[in-house]
């Protein structure tokens, strides 16, 4: 039995549904919404390569290691970006949040705040996570603002750990939050929500 199963999370009209490549015209549209291969920090694939990113995706969710999601609109079923759980440990139940991109026409809208909802909300409330945690590039500005607006603390920076596309080596900078933490989180989450409605 894995440690993250299948699963499908609702809410605000947004679905997480597990990737799959009955995904990929869609996450090729969504990716194509504002040219997001281009940014030289994120990890969304080029139109031609978005069903290698789907069977990269498949191969690390059989080894457990990774699960992601479509993000879709529940009423259209349009999917909208992807997202997922990964650095999967079972033994500690710990995971981080992350591989998170959405079309640009849907950025700085409800979307990115429901998914953390859920996401945190099921790590924490049904699988029982400890701690969470979250990567991002030393120079993604934009993401680690997103992070540190949902009430995670900066643990540090890794030097010199992973490839960027264009073959530069980045800083990583990384971030958790306790159980402890989650419901003045998942206030201040809900409290943004009610601001977008």
């Amino acid at each position: 039995m894995a440690f993250v199963e299948s699963v499908i999370l609702r809410d605000n009209g947004i679905a997480l549904v597990p990737l799959s490549p009955d995904h990929e015209a869609g996450l090729r549209a969504a990716a194509a919404d504002g040219a997001l291969w281009k940014l030289r920090v994120t990890s969304v694939p080029e139109p031609e390569q978005t069903g290698a990113y789907i069977e990269t995706a498949l191969h690390m969710r059989a080894e457990g290691s990774r699960f992601a999601f479509a993000v879709t609109d529940e009423a259209s079923g349009k999917v909208l970006g992807s997202t997922s759980y990964h650095d999967i440990i079972p033994a500690v139940k710990r995971l981080e949040i992350g591989w998170t991109w959405y079309a640009q026409s849907v950025q700085r809208t409800h979307v990115n705040t429901t998914c953390k909802l859920l996401m945190m909300g099921h790590a924490f409330d049904t699988l029982g996570c400890p701690v969470l945690g979250w990567r991002t590039d030393n120079f993604n500005f934009a993401s680690q603002k997103a992070i540190e607006r949902l009430g995670a603390k900066k643990d540090g920076v890794i030097r010199g750990h992973a490839l960027r596309r264009d073959g530069t080596i980045r800083d990583t900078v990384m971030y958790s939050m306790r159980a402890g933490e989650w419901p003045e989180a998942r206030a201040q989450l809900l409290y943004l929500l009610a601001r977008h409605t």
